[in-house]
Order: structure tokens, then sequence, then C-alpha cells
């Protein structure tokens, strides 16, 4: 078997998808594993490094794919980057298929199997393989790092001679793992916390870290919650009263972080230009949904905008602010799934099909999209 880490084509994305010590147990599943130059370069990982560990490095992605097995990438490659690839090719990668649909079409075409890690069911098995958390706890921490290099003030409160600082007041919006992360960080340095999400479950997740839950606490919310454990979309009047609810409570506060995503659609509002004008100046917004349109009004992706003196953050890709541990993380949750796919007895690439993990990401097969969300 012959495994191909492939180097990243948008120049924003600095993680790579194997690093030196997944090379090393890749290698020990009994596979041949090719890096392409630089892959792993942006993420401070040296080519020299990956031969240390047994790889062979390949000069541009047609060398590393002959005669691949597999084909490891952190985003989606389209087909045109998949040169010289053989048919049935296993592509692994963060395929973020929702709207992507002729994309998907081209690499069902070019003969590729597409594994989308990002659908990996959250089951107990497959918890080493979830990228979506392991990147989101990263863009949760590193939301915090941010907004306290923004914020021209103190987290903790500080008591001096000259008098006493206060606590920056923090408020997180949206409890999944990130926003789980940012109220851990916050609190750490100091903060006074809050924090809210439509999820009955999140109450006492928040409280558990020394933070005070904040929401409409009606019927609609117990009922808040898909089997998957995702936020499902809230009602027209429930949207209402917690927007009352966080308008007087955001306009007390120094930094709000957003992390409400729901897979397949644009990012909630969840903060109008109104709220945002309410903040007093110097505080900071920074919103982790911004690559999905934004939690925030005002948010443009990509950029810091400042509104009355309101810095909002429209952090994109937060997690690749720290390459080297978050391709270390992805890394492990692809070698967690390739050893699924791989037989102990011949050490050869062999899919299962009726595995719920194939069956829950594989997005193409012989041809065609077989996903029926994106067909």
């Amino acid at each position: 078997m012959r495994i191909a880490v492939l180097a990243e084509t948008d120049k924003s994305e600095p993680r790579v998808a194997a690093t030196p010590e997944t090379v090393k147990k890749f290698i020990g599943l009994g596979a041949d594993v090719v890096v392409e130059a630089r892959a792993g370069a942006a993420a401070g990982f040296a080519d020299s490094d990956y031969a240390a560990a047994g790889a062979t490095i390949a000069d541009n992605a047609a060398a590393a794919l002959t005669g691949a097995d597999v084909a490891l990438r952190v985003r989606r490659p389209s087909a045109a980057e998949l040169p010289g690839a053989r048919s049935n090719l296993a592509v692994i990668a963060i395929m973020d298929p929702f709207g992507a649909g002729a994309q998907l079409a081209d690499l069902a075409k070019s003969g590729a199997i597409a594994f989308a890690m990002e659908l990996m069911p959250r089951i107990t098995r497959a918890q080493t393989m979830d990228v979506l958390s392991s990147q989101a706890n990263l863009a949760g921490y590193r939301a915090v790092i941010d907004a306290m290099a923004e914020y021209g003030r103190s987290f903790p409160m500080m008591m001096t001679a000259a008098g006493t600082v206060p606590a920056a007041r923090v408020f997180i919006m949206g409890v999944g793992v990130a926003g789980l992360q940012a109220i851990a960080t916050a609190r750490r340095m100091g903060a006074i916390v809050t924090a809210t999400d439509v999820r009955p479950a999140t109450k006492e997740q928040v409280e558990s870290l020394g933070a005070k839950f904040l929401a409409v606490e009606n019927e609609e919310f117990q009922q808040a919650q898909t089997a998957g454990g995702y936020a499902k979309e809230m009602s027209p009047e429930y949207q209402k009263a917690q927007a009352e609810l966080v308008a007087s409570h955001i306009a007390k506060q120094d930094i709000v972080i957003t992390t409400a995503l729901i897979p397949g659609r644009p990012a909630p509002k969840l903060i109008s230009a109104e709220m945002v004008r309410s903040m007093r100046p110097g505080s900071v917004i920074v919103d982790l949904a911004a690559e999905r349109g934004g939690n925030c009004e005002l948010t443009q992706p990509g950029e810091t905008v400042v509104v009355d003196g309101v810095k909002i953050l429209g952090a994109l890709n937060l997690a690749g602010r720290m390459a080297s541990t978050a391709s270390s993380l992805y890394a492990k949750n692809l070698l967690a799934f390739v050893e699924t796919l791989v037989s102990k007895d011949t050490k050869q690439l062999a899919i299962n099909w009726e595995d719920e993990l194939v069956k829950a990401t594989a997005l193409t097969r012989d041809g065609a999209v077989v996903d029926e969300r994106f067909k």
C-alpha cells in the first residue's frame, strides 16, 4: 500500500495532513509513504524530518501520486490537483461538501473515492478521528488569545497601589468544542465569563467551567438538540426572545466570541449592528463563523473592521494559526481512520463498505457521488 501526502495549494492553508510521527506509524502498518516536497514546511516540518521518519520525498503531486492507493490532504483537492492518480484512489481530507456539488462530481469522474473527515459520526469508536473537535478546540483557544491581543485592557482583576483594575467580561456564544475551550481559556486568564447556547445539555458544561449560563430556558429550549448532538435551528419566536436577552447582555461585555454554526447552512446571525454599537469603544468581537458568513451582521470574513470603536475580527482558519499543533492533531485523526481501512492480514487497503464510518464519510465511489445529501 502506498500513501501520498500532498501539499496544500491554497496559500492561506499552512497545515499538513501528516507529520513525521504519523509517517512512522503508517510505515508500521506496512505502507510506503511519499510526501510531496515542502508539504509540511509552513507547519514547521522539514522534508528532512519526513525522510528521517522513512518517507520518500517527491518533487511534485504527480510524482507523489504515482501508484498511490491513498492520498491525504487538509482541504479538498480538485480533480486537476490529482494528476496521474489511479482509479479508486482513496482521497481523505476535510471536503467541505456543502454547496460543492460540481467539485464533488468532478472528483467522482476522476475515479477518486472521496472521504470527508468532517462527516465522521460522533460515536465513541470515532472519537480519535473527530477532526471537527480537534481543530475547533484549537480555534476556541486561539480566539481568546487574539481577543486579548486586540483588547487594550487587562484580562484579570488587578489590585494595585494605584487602584483596582476590573476583570474583563467575556461572553461566549455557542458552546460546542470551540466555545468550551474559549470559556476555559478565558477563565484561566482571569476573565468573568458568561456563555449561551440553545442546547440544554451545555448549561451544566458551562457551569462546570466556572462560567455563568445565559439563555431563554423555555420548552423549545429543552428540545433544541439533535440526536447527533448538534443544535437545531430555532423558531423565529425563540430567536427573537433570545436576541432580546442577549442584546441587553452584550452591551455590558468587553469581549464577545461567537462560534455558532449549523452544518450545511449559513451561520446564524446572532449579533446585530445595533448590538455592536451598544458596546463600549475598545470592545472586541471574534467571529469564528466568519467562513460561513459570520454570526455578526457586520463581520467581514478575513478582515478586522472597527465600528464605533468596537473591533470585529472576521477570523479565518484560526486552527491554522497554530499550524504545527493543528497538523499534529489532524494527522492523528487521519491515521486513526486509515487504520480502519487497512487489512491487518494483507497490509493492503481494504475498504469495508458496510462499516458505519465508511458509510458516513464516503462521498464518491465508482465514478459517482454516493452520499444522498450531495448528489
